[in-house]
């Protein structure tokens, strides 16, 4: 059987490499296409090729002798196109699964069981240190999202901007195992406002919201999930006191 052809033509230079034209070639070489891929090596042949074909971007692919388009119009040929704005728990997943992960390597490291009652606390310390981490790559991000359903964040703008910092204090404190009473006690503090917050505006209020868990800009829906967090750190506050 005859593989079809697909001509690509994308920028390729010393200084700039397009990654939109490698991922269109990736994407054709995985549908079996037959590519041609022709290099636009300096600014001149790209101004060329724009001018000839009247297009403002490049790569431009071309399919059967007719032309797709640039990268995104390559996607929506094939259809794979994705609802960008779509919910998803992926980041949360993944947060949980690689702190999981190391969690266990550290209790086979430190106690030579991967059950140990250490595992418990890494994972908790860990977790809640990568969720903190998140938050203050784009405090402000964090803080936009934050503010349109924490209760005490709507009336106090600070605690916004305090809460991923004493997040990481929290996190930090339980992997070290020092300032644990002042740890549990923030931990038990923000913990109870974040449930009561999650709690009444998804099952009380019943509105659709986006939660700022991993930080600003993100389509993790607030629900279940956020809240369970919340649970979770208060019961990590209360251990610690306890322990």
């Amino acid at each position: 059987m005859n593989k079809q052809q697909a001509i690509i033509y994308r920028m390729v230079t010393d200084k700039h490499i397009c990654p939109f034209g490698i991922k269109a070639k990736d994407l054709l070489k995985r549908k079996g296409y037959l590519i041609e891929d022709i290099h636009l090596k300096d600014r001149q042949q790209v101004d060329e090729f724009k001018n000839k074909y009247d297009v403002k971007t490049t790569p431009q692919i071309f399919i059967g002798g007719n032309r797709i388009g640039g990268y995104d119009d390559l996607v929506k040929f094939f259809g794979l196109v994705k609802d960008k704005q779509a919910k998803s728990y992926k980041p949360v997943i993944a947060v949980f699964a690689m702190t999981f992960l190391l969690a266990l390597a550290f209790g086979y490291l430190i106690a030579g069981n991967i059950f140990a009652l250490l595992t418990i606390k890494v994972f908790m310390g860990l977790s809640i240190a990568f969720l903190a981490t998140l938050k203050l790559q784009n405090l402000d991000s964090f803080v936009n999202q934050f503010i349109t359903y924490d209760l005490l964040a709507m009336r106090y703008l600070r605690y916004a901007y305090i809460y991923p910092f004493a997040e990481a204090f929290v996190g930090i404190s339980i992997i070290a195992a020092v300032f644990s009473y002042l740890a549990a006690l923030i931990a038990i503090i923000i913990g109870l406002i974040g449930a009561i917050s999650v709690f009444y505006a998804v099952y009380i209020q019943k509105r659709e919201l986006k939660c700022a868990c991993v930080g600003g800009n993100s389509n993790v829906p607030l629900g279940f999930l956020s809240l369970t967090e919340n649970i979770m750190m208060i019961a990590m506050g209360i251990w610690m006191i306890f322990m």
